[in-house]
This record gives C-alpha cells, structure tokens and sequence, in this order.
C-alpha cells in the first residue's frame, strides 16, 4: 500500500534536485501537521533565568528566551528534544522537577521523529515512522506540562557549552549557554542537574566518487523523505552497513523510488552467536522480519558481504561498483559489478554527539562498533557528579532504547526509584544493541578501497595519498598531527566528516571527539559572558 504523503518534488531527472515519487502518493492534508509551535502556550516556568535580545523574526519569537522570574533556575535541564531527552523531560516533570528542555530543532523528535514542513500539508506523518505513537504520546505530555508551567520548552536554542555554576544563582550547579534563533542571540540557563541528550550523527567511510551530487547520507535520504517529502533519486542505492540501511531502503521503495540494490558489507550471520540476546528481544525480530518483507514486495536485493567501493558519473552519480568484501572488509579481486542508479545513499551507522559532554571532562569508552561513547553508570550517570545522559551518547542503540534510559535518567534525578520493570528493559535494549553494533563494526581493511586520489576531507578537498604521505613517510601518528600536516580536519564540519577516516589511514582508532565549543558562536557572545564563565 502506498504510503498517505504528499510528495514535493522538483521536476524529474534534473541534475540539481531529487526525483519525484508516484502520483499515487500523493493525498494531501489540509492544513499543517502536528500541535501548535510551543510560542502559543501562556505559560512559562517560574524559574527561568536566560539573557540577550529577542530575536524579531517570527521562528526567533519561538525560540526566544523566557523572561527571567527567579534567581535559583530550573531542577534539571535537558539538552536535546529527541526520543532520550523527551522522555527525560516529561517523565522528570511527571515526577515534580522543574525542567527547561532545550532543542537545535524547531519542534521535538529529534532526527528520528522529523516532521515534514507545515507548508506540505501531509495528511499522515506517521506512516514514514517506526513507533510514531509512542513519541506522540510524549509530545502531548510536554504539551501539557508546557501548559502547566512545568516545562520551559527552548527550541531553536543550540546548547554551546556547559559550566559549573554562578555566585548570582548559588542554589544551581550548572549554566548552559546557548545561541537561539536565527538570529543567534544569547541564552543562558541555569540548573541543579543536566541531561545530556544530543544524538548521533552519520558515520562516512570515503570512497573514490562519493563527492558526488546524488550521493548522500543514508540517514540524510531517510531525513529528506521525512522532513520534505521528496526522495534523492528515482533508481537509489542503499549501501553501508547497519540496520538502518533495511528501514531507509523499506522507505524510499514504499514512496516511490526503484532500489536496485541493499549494499550491507558486514554479514548477518556475525548475529549467530548473540541468539540468547535476539531471543530476549522479540520485538527487534518482528520488526527486521517486516523489513524484509518490504524488501521482498519490493524486488530490493540484499547484497551481505559487499560494500559501494567507487561512484562514477559526471554531473552527478550514475552507476556505483560493487565488491564482495572479506572477512576485514577488503574488497576481492574479481567481483566488481556495475549498478546503474542516479542516487546513492550511504551511511556505516552513527557517531555519538559528545562535544558537550567531554568539554565538561566526562568519561569515555570505546563501544562495540568503534566508536566513542560516555561511561554511565546503571542510572545514567557519567563520570561527572551533577551530568547525566541518556540515548546514542552513551553508545548507539536506537530510539526504544534511548527513551528507556531518558525515562530511567529522570527517575535518578529525581531521587525516585523506577522499579525492576524499567531496569531490565533497558538492560535488555542495550544488551542488543551492542550485539547489533559488534555485528557491524566496520573491519579495518576497508581503507583498500580508498585510492589516493579519492577525497577524504570534503571541506579541505584533501585526498587520501596526502594524509598517507603523512602518517607514513612525515611520521604522523595520529589525526591531530595529520591535520597539522595536510588541514584534513580544518573546514567547516571541524572533522564530523572525515575524523573516522582520518583516524583510520593514520593507523588509530579514532580519538574522543573534545571541543571548547559545540557549535559555531559568534565573538561578540562570546565578549558578552560574564567574566566567570569565559
């Protein structure tokens, strides 16, 4: 059945924007989707403490900060909307805390809830989710909170730092300090206890071509899908590795695009060893079982074992190689294949977003699939007293999961317990996603696939045989010292991009992500802080 979206689509086959889907696809609601912006509510928690000019847009009025009515700030304050800082918010109110909620996003849900634009008029938003229900159901109750001063709702405020509290707010132990709105004006919030909730994005492994216009994130299809109602190409290969290749390929079929192909380079058998995990997991069978099945209705073929290892094209993407891979991910002589397409989307899993969180000094571990994630304790705690977090920053493991532990983190703020039932589930969820993550950690041969000439640092446009030259005959290291050596690293995305392929050509694992700013600020924030907290 056709999902009940309303597509929004340039016109088909041009070079510059995506395909169009079925006409079929088309049934449009008549009016915007969603409750209303959380700027329409009367009512503001009694004890925000935020600073700077309001900015005069109207999304600026949304997002500007709430008038200060009382020095000793909020119970707890919670970075990011997503599933984990959701359900920390709502369930840390539902328990008595006053709570300041604070979002980049313009409304709640994350990456993973993404609402298409007003201005489209889906009729069904839900139909692109999984568990859309369950993050309504959590909307409505910040909506009700919000109403009843409970929760203070920031969106559009992007948290760039965390500090130990001022002399002017002795009863609190944290400012957050923020950029909001458009037009970046200054917010500072203060609290007794912080959340970190900030996500996870996209993990890249580059390969010759993938520059291309037509190859994007998978995880940036499935948000162009979502948030916009188009998709990247009519013919689009999903390749990586991870189950959210299945979902983003199950999506795009059901929409409209021709998927020719899933491109997974781990192997699903890394799964046999882990069947007491899977058996205690039902739920996560019934639902791999449904993407396969949407595969199947859709004639997709799996490709286990094989990895995208060149894009060719001119003006943009046009037939993507295929290798068959071993056991480390090197690609084998003699089984490269052609796949005609005009888009690719690609993606190797996630990274946790741990900027804020190391800048305070907290504690890291390296996760089953490589990458770096905060040491927590059995109540979401991290390493420093008055920090906790919940969701992909402390290891990648899906939104069920990262509300179980949001939920679990609000309880330990609170100083309530939360029962057995809670414990166990996330024990459980957490207990599957690092079987998950084991089964697609990336193996260490797949740099062969990269010849020197291939781009690794976008923003710098810095090729691999630079950063070679540089690990192996200037006596580089690590990734620190490459990009002293080549400004791999430098541009505009600080290494988000590249730092994991960086890393891996300079012979290390890559290093905990530590920034003294999260996010870009403009100086003349910065002169305005108090001297305290410069």
């Amino acid at each position: 059945m056709p999902l009940p979206v309303a597509v929004q689509v340039p016109a088909a086959g041009s070079a510059s924007g995506p395909a169009p889907a079925r006409a079929d696809l088309a049934v449009v609601g008549s009016g915007p989707a969603g409750p209303a912006a959380a700027s329409d509510s009367p009512a503001v928690a009694p004890a925000a403490r935020t600073s700077g000019p309001a900015a005069s847009s109207a999304a600026a009025s949304a997002a500007a900060p709430a008038a200060s009515a009382g020095a000793h700030g909020f119970d707890l304050a919670v970075v990011g909307a997503g599933p984990a800082g959701l359900a920390a918010a709502v369930t840390a109110a539902g328990l008595g805390l006053r709570v300041a909620l604070l979002d980049a996003g313009e409304r709640p849900g994350g990456q993973y809830y993404r609402h298409p634009a007003p201005g489209l008029g889906a009729a069904r938003p839900e139909a692109l989710h999984h568990g859309w229900a369950e993050f309504a159901t959590r909307e409505a109750a910040l909506r009700a909170h919000e109403s009843a001063g409970r929760i203070t709702y920031l969106p559009l405020h992007h948290v760039w730092t965390v500090v130990p509290g001022r002399a002017a707010a002795p009863a609190t132990d944290w400012t957050l300090h923020a950029v909001a709105g458009p037009e970046e004006a200054a917010a500072s919030v203060d609290a007794s206890a912080v959340l970190i909730a900030t996500g996870a994005h996209e993990r890249q492994l580059p390969f010759p071509g993938w520059t291309l216009p037509g190859v994007v994130g998978a995880g940036g299809a499935q948000a162009m899908l979502k948030a916009g109602l188009v998709l990247p190409g009519k013919r689009v290969v999903v390749a990586g590795s991870g189950p959210l290749l299945l979902a983003v390929a199950g999506s795009l079929a059901a929409a409209g695009a021709t998927v020719p192909a899933v491109v997974e380079a781990a192997a699903y058998t890394a799964y046999a060893g882990r069947i007491p995990v899977l058996l205690r997991n039902p739920g996560k069978l019934v639902e791999a079982a449904g993407y396969g099945g949407a595969l199947a209705r859709h004639h997709v073929r799996l490709l286990t074992r094989h990895a995208v290892t060149e894009a060719h094209g001119t003006d943009r993407v046009e037939a993507v190689t295929v290798a068959r891979l071993d056991r480390e991910w090197r690609p084998l002589p003699g089984t490269a294949r052609r796949i005609p397409c005009d888009a690719l989307a690609v993606g190797h899993g996630l990274v946790p977003q741990l900027e804020l969180a190391t800048g305070l000094g907290c504690a890291t571990r390296r996760s089953p699939d490589g990458t770096v994630a905060l040491v927590l304790d059995a109540e979401q705690r991290t390493s420093v007293p008055g920090i906790w977090s919940a969701g992909e920053t402390g290891g990648i493991g899906g939104a069920q999961l990262a509300m179980a532990e949001g939920e679990l983190a609000a309880h330990s703020i609170a100083g309530v317990p939360c029962g057995p039932r809670l414990t166990r589930r996330r024990a459980r969820l957490r207990a599957f996603a690092d079987a998950m993550a084991a089964a697609h950690r990336p193996g260490a041969g797949w740099t062969g696939w990269v010849r020197d000439d291939a781009v690794v640092c976008r923003c710098e446009e810095v090729p691999a045989g630079r950063i070679r030259e540089a690990a192996e005959d200037l006596g580089a290291r690590d990734a620190r010292t490459v990009k002293l050596l080549t400004r791999a690293g430098m541009g505009w995305c600080q290494g988000r991009m590249c730092g994991p392929a960086v890393a891996a050509l300079a012979g290390e694992e890559q290093p905990a992500d530590r920034r003294p700013l999260s996010c870009p600020v403009p100086l003349r924030r910065l002169a305005e802080l108090p001297p305290a907290d410069r």
